[in-house]
């Protein structure tokens, strides 16, 4: 037996209660059909083929996990940080022991590569230890001093909250909202995208198994249109934190505004990756590749614009398009695999229509451009040259491997063509002139920038976009700042003469 079937057969075994039970809700500690009874399917990008029925939540059932959220707050939120910490360090174990069935889950859920998705488990773990040593310390604040007086400043949860989490990396992105969430001290009504519901379900099991007490992590799936609004709407739910569409996220401010809601929107990108002739060219090719050929090319920061300085275009070009045309597109559970199948047809449709407007835009193509196979919904690596910063292809986030390579000619051509997007998550710098990565990086639009290196996380550091990428930071103490409320006590150091009225 190849690797590949062995890996498919071990898929087989995870997905076998899923296909036997669905993907129910969460709701207090249970595992419950839809209100309703309605259900939908989740099917595998690698053949469509159906992995399981879904409940197909509502109002009916975001009212019961906001209710079952709300019942837990007062417990939760007092449980002391040191007591909080314990359970999240078991729940980030708990986590590391079921790695592998979580990695087959999502691969089959989103046809991310498992050379990928092997370690989106041991990240969110990652998530969970880290927001977990934080707690503790989470509500503390500083002491500062007049004459008069001393004032203390200290945080505290906020209340229940709703998360509403993507389908690229689905259990990763999970963990990295819900872990500082419930570290703090809240409690979580999720909502997980509807194209990759299977390990929300697996999360809430697994967090539940390592102590987390019930109603304080519930999840409904579901429509945007549906238990979405509801969720954003609904007057107990004090947060959104979402991550997804710069559309979807203008909608969520839009739905939660009769109530007031603290929002955090993790949104879309079209950021750049600048190459000066002066780079390590071997470096930058292999970072700018990575970064946007990795995930299917289905991640926010990824670098979706190839700014080339003239003198080395094409050059550059060319080599970026030997390693696309190089790279192993295939089913997800091959080791070999880099690009897998896209997440379900109708994004797939979506990416494929830039092909079209690419050529009638005028560029071209110079790797890739076509769908892989007559199954399943593959791409192949694609790389457009001979482009420029008003095409479509140039504004619009695509979200699949395609990488759109565009020349500039100085430092201010560079800066103009980079800035000029509606977006402005991340770039990405190749220059060895360190004079010139500071003037560069004073000026991007851009609220993450790594210099002559790809995307490496850190996760004290705050994550978080300006302009249509988003609002507030992740990461950190910013991630306390969103899922608590800071507050001030004065107390008198010595009298002091209050004003007198009316005498």
């Amino acid at each position: 037996m190849s690797v590949l079937q062995d890996n498919i057969a071990k898929a087989t075994a995870y997905l076998a209660h899923f296909r036997d039970t669905g993907v129910l809700n969460h709701i207090d500690g249970q595992s419950v059909p839809a209100a309703s009874g309605q259900t939908f399917e989740t099917v595998t990008p690698t053949d469509l083929s159906v992995l399981a029925t879904v409940a197909r939540g509502g109002a009916e059932d975001i009212d019961r996990a906001v209710a079952a959220a709300k019942a837990a707050f007062p417990v939760w939120s007092k449980t002391p940080g040191a007591e909080r910490r314990k359970i999240l360090i078991k729940v980030a174990e708990a986590i590391e022991a079921r790695a592998e069935e979580i990695a087959f889950t999502e691969c089959m859920d989103t046809g991310q590569a498992l050379r990928f998705m092997s370690k989106a488990a041991i990240r969110g773990a990652a998530n969970f230890r880290y927001f977990a040593d934080q707690a503790p310390h989470a509500e503390n604040g500083e002491v500062t001093r007049t004459p008069t007086q001393m004032n203390t400043t200290s945080r505290r949860p906020i209340g229940p909250v709703g998360v509403i989490t993507p389908w690229n990396t689905p259990f990763m992105l999970s963990t990295w909202k819900i872990a500082p969430a419930l570290a703090s001290g809240c409690t979580v009504v999720h909502k997980p995208a509807e194209f990759s519901p299977m390990t929300a379900k697996l999360l809430v099991e697994i967090a539940e198994s390592a102590g987390l007490p019930k109603g304080v992590l519930n999840v409904v799936n579901g429509f945007g249109e549906e238990v979405g609004k509801r969720l954003t709407e609904h007057p107990d739910i004090k947060a959104i934190a979402f991550v997804g569409e710069s559309r979807t996220g203008s909608m969520i401010m839009a739905q939660g505004a009769a109530t007031l809601k603290r929002v955090h929107f993790e949104l879309g990108g079209k950021n750049p990756v600048i190459v000066f002739d002066d780079a390590d060219l071997d470096r930058a090719v292999d970072a700018a590749t990575f970064m946007i050929y990795s995930l299917n090319g289905e991640r926010c920061t990824s670098s979706s614009r190839l700014l080339v300085q003239d003198t080395i275009y094409d050059e550059v070009c060319a080599r970026v398009a030997d390693v696309a045309k190089r790279i192993k597109v295939g089913h997800p559970l091959d080791p070999d695999t880099v690009v897998g199948p896209l997440i379900h047809p109708e994004h797939e449709s979506k990416v494929l229509s830039y092909f079209d407007k690419a050529e009638e835009e005028g560029a071209t193509i110079a790797a890739g451009g076509e769908k892989v196979g007559e199954d399943g919904c593959y791409v192949a690596p694609t790389l457009f040259t001979q482009a420029n910063n008003d095409m479509a292809i140039s504004q619009e986030e695509i979200f699949g491997p395609v990488l759109t390579a565009i020349p500039f000619q100085d430092e201010d051509d560079a800066l103009r063509i980079a800035n000029d997007v509606d977006y402005g998550l991340a770039a990405y710098l190749w220059t060895n002139d360190l004079n010139r990565a500071m003037r560069m990086t004073d000026e991007l639009q851009a609220g993450m920038m790594w210099v002559n290196s790809e995307n490496i996380r850190h996760l004290p550091t705050p994550f978080g976009g300006v302009k249509a990428s988003g609002i507030g930071r992740d990461g950190g103490d910013w991630s306390f700042d969103f899922y608590m409320e800071t507050v001030n006590v004065s107390f008198p150091r010595a009298t002091h003469k209050i004003p007198k009225l009316g005498g």
